[in-house]
């Protein structure tokens, strides 16, 4: 067996763990990404394309090594299609937008973290975490090509992606770790990368449209006018759908994709679910979509990921630097990642929640009675203003579904309650469990007025 030694070991070559590892090489210490992938196939990851939020990057690989990947940013808005309403609406995204050629952004990732001097070991499947007896996590065992070998770290980043592997070997016992983790929580996803002959008209614009059923949706990206990113998902507690035939059912009703061709195909795991309680354990970072660093009602995540890897990169260093790998002084990463995104991901969570509640036809009704800016802040910022004549005449337009709207405006409120709470997310281990409690009430509350399955 051979056994290598690092100050950092990070498992997985996306995101989150580029951008962590680059961060640590950066500041003068010996880290490895540990892939298992191949050379010429890392990078290659399913995902929408679709990135919110690409005005700004960490400086450990900054902006304008990746932004060549950036095919589309053209686009400022989004269409929302309701066939059962005969309604496209028009929804306002916040903040700069790009549609992305993923596997190029992948592969330039991994360019600049090389250029920071990252290490990288390809092609070696991690298939156990090592702990020491007071459960400490320091490193990994795998295999490379064959051959057992080990990796012996100070820190382990987790960057394996959704549904880690790593969370299930560590024994998490005794730690904050949040393992409140199941496969409802996750959405099953394929996309494809098609061409088509002309320019599509919504060159400027993300499409969505719902499926058959209310845990899902297709969605249609312009990377460029001709080429488009298609896909869907759906709940993995909901009765399986067809991915691949009824993606090509809607391309066949659609006329600008006659004749088109298929370019790239592939399927992913991915969160729809709140981010972490808590990712940190003696020794242990999770960080990206091993964290739940996504947000629950588009699936967008590769900013929020970038600067999870970064502030686990910088919480590693500081326990390097003073000798201690507990949770009490990794702590600090929680905090900062909750503050960026994680309590404003959580109160989107909550209309994901409501969304499994309703029936479809309620659903579409009620989203084209909203405002497209309202709806913009629902899906973006978990928190929206209402002013009485705007719900007075959004009530109007649902009438026959006021049961329905009344509903959302509840849980409306609710998200809000629980955006404040996450605002004052602890700032010690010690004070973690009371604030679960407090925050465990309001989601009983949200259940209750929802009707909705509990999800945790």
């Amino acid at each position: 067996m051979t056994t290598h030694e690092y100050d950092v070991a990070v498992v997985g070559a996306g995101t989150a763990g580029c951008y962590a590892a680059a961060t640590v090489a950066k500041a003068g210490y010996d880290v490895v990404i540990v892939e298992r992938k191949t050379a010429e196939e890392a990078g290659h990851i399913a995902c929408g394309d679709a990135l919110k939020g690409a005005a700004n990057f960490p400086d450990a690989i900054p902006k304008s090594h990746i932004e060549p990947s950036f095919t589309n940013t053209e686009v400022d808005h989004g269409q929302f299609e309701i066939p059962s309403e005969d309604v496209v609406l028009d929804i306002p995204v916040p903040g700069e937008i790009a549609v992305i050629d993923r596997l190029k952004y992948g592969r330039l990732l991994i360019e600049g973290a090389e250029d920071a001097g990252v290490e990288f070991h390809y092609d070696t499947v991690v298939q156990d975490v090592t702990q020491a007896d007071d459960g400490r996590v320091t490193g990994v065992t795998g295999v490379h090509k064959g051959e057992r070998v080990t990796y012996e770290s100070e820190v382990l980043v987790d960057g394996a992606g959704a549904l880690s592997i790593l969370q299930d070997k560590t024994d998490f016992s005794g730690a904050t770790f949040d393992t409140n983790v199941r496969y409802s929580q996750f959405s099953s996803a394929y996309r494809e990368i098609v061409e088509v002959d002309e320019p599509v008209e919504w060159s400027d614009a993300l499409v969505f449209k719902p499926t058959k059923r209310a845990a899902g949706y297709l969605w249609y990206f312009p990377r460029t006018p001709t080429e488009i990113n298609v896909g869907l998902g759906f709940q993995m507690n909901e009765e399986p759908m067809k991915l691949v035939g009824d993606l090509r059912d809607d391309l066949r009703q659609r006329p600008e994709f006659e004749n088109a061709t298929v370019k790239d195909k592939l399927g992913a795991a991915l969160p729809t679910r709140r981010t972490y309680d808590s990712a940190v354990a003696p020794g242990y970072i999770a960080a990206g979509d091993s964290a739940a660093h996504v947000n629950p009602t588009t699936g967008g995540g590769i900013a929020g990921a970038a600067y999870a890897g970064q502030y686990a990169a910088e919480q590693a260093i500081e326990a390097i630097e003073h000798d201690d790998h507990s949770e009490e002084r990794l702590w600090r990463y929680n905090e900062r990642v909750m503050d960026h995104f994680g309590g404003r991901y959580a109160a989107l969570d909550v209309y994901n929640v409501f969304s499994t509640a309703y029936d479809l036809d309620d659903l579409m009704s009620l989203l084209a009675s909203l405002p497209g800016q309202q709806l913009s802040e629902a899906l973006y910022s978990g928190s929206s203003s209402v002013s009485p004549a705007l719900a007075a005449k959004t009530l109007w337009k649902a009438r026959g579904h006021w049961e329905t709207m009344v509903d959302f405006y509840r849980t409306k409120r609710l998200a809000d309650r629980l955006l404040a709470h996450y605002e004052r997310y602890p700032d010690s281990p010690e004070r973690f469990p009371a604030w679960k409690i407090r925050r465990d009430r309001i989601m009983d509350d949200i259940y209750a007025t929802t009707g909705a399955e509990p999800k945790y």
